[in-house]
């Protein structure tokens, strides 16, 4: 029998957590979307102002990254006409994105989620998707330093 590990109710919000944060500190307001391992939504924030349209590529790019196990941005270098990845984004009745923005939640050595960014350019977007997922990692250290005190 398989053993899933995916992200909790509450991780998905310290994801959430720490890509609003950068968010507000850039001044953009954002869409950010946390899936599980299988691309199904299990957290979303649109920060007031954030476009109407970012609300579905945010839950796209989390769904993309999680599920091909790759930062949204990596299928974007590569689906260039010519190369064989070309055409991916038409995969999954257009939804597998490959606008930067997405990311893959990682716990030893497994995919557990993805995170995915959208409202600025593609450059925020990943960098938004980035400081999401440095904090999800400091509130794991933090979490087990504390632990280790008791």
């Amino acid at each position: 029998m398989l053993q899933i590990k995916r992200l909790s109710l509450t991780e998905a919000r310290v994801l959430i957590r720490g890509a609003a944060r950068k968010a507000d500190a850039i001044g953009v307001a954002m869409c950010i979307a946390v899936t599980d391992e299988s691309g199904h939504l299990i957290a979303f924030e649109r920060m007031d102002g954030a476009k109407v349209l970012s609300v579905t590529l945010a839950h796209d790019k989390a769904m993309t990254a999680a599920i091909s196990k790759k930062g949204t941005h990596e299928y974007n270098e590569a689906s260039v006409p010519g190369n064989l990845t070309f055409g991916i984004h038409t995969t999954l009745g257009g939804r597998f994105c490959i606008v930067g923005g997405g990311r893959p939640v990682v716990r030893r050595s497994r995919v557990v989620g993805g995170i995915g960014v959208s409202g600025g350019v593609p450059e925020q977007d990943m960098a938004v998707a980035q400081a999401g997922l440095a904090y999800f990692e400091a509130d794991l250290q933090r979490a087990a330093a504390k632990k280790r005190k008791k």
